[in-house]
């Protein structure tokens, strides 16, 4: 855990994924709990508007907002939203999302960090994650990263393909 210094303590996963923390989830990287970013009002507002299109629009599949994901043994993080294709988990089970997301979408915040973000986007396609959109709520931009490669979606539509899924910024953003 985090102590008073900023220095992190390694914990077993298992006494990890029976905390609940009063101020916010935490993720877990290889033995060490991390502190997130979890944003101001903006980011907050940006994803539940995010959250709520995905739901709205494509219904047969599954999105969530700030739910713990499985995506090592070592490595659980907690995106901003994220989208399951094929199987629903079952939602009488407890825990963490085992399934690997097809997208996930991260919100910037003020005191987000380009090698953390990073970090994170590398850790999503590393374990399998398609799609990971990253959304700047005080610039309005997207950008789009997959194992080939990222780009800003200068139309102001994020995309998916196989299945196509479209979220419009500007519609967002309105």
């Amino acid at each position: 855990m985090m102590s008073a210094m900023g220095t992190t303590t390694a914990i077993p996963v298992e006494e990890y994924l029976r905390t609940d923390y009063d101020d916010g989830d935490r993720e877990y990287v290889d033995g060490e709990v991390v502190e997130r970013n979890v944003g101001e009002r903006s980011h907050a507002w940006i994803q539940g508007l995010i959250h709520n299109y995905l739901r709205q629009q494509y219904k047969k599949y599954w999105s969530a907002p700030e739910a713990r994901v499985r995506l090592g043994a070592r490595l659980y993080r907690v995106p901003d939203v994220c989208l399951l294709i094929g199987t629903w988990p079952v939602l009488s089970e407890t825990g963490p999302i085992t399934q690997i997301p097809f997208l996930v979408v991260e919100i910037l915040s003020p005191e987000d960090r380009a090698g953390m973000v990073q970090e994170k986007i590398d850790d999503y396609l590393n374990a399998g994650v398609k799609y990971v959109w990253v959304v700047n709520p005080y610039t309005k931009r997207g950008y789009i990263y997959t194992a080939d490669g990222s780009h800003e979606a200068k139309d102001g539509v994020l995309r998916t393909e196989n299945p196509a899924i479209k979220v419009p910024l500007k519609k967002i953003f309105e």
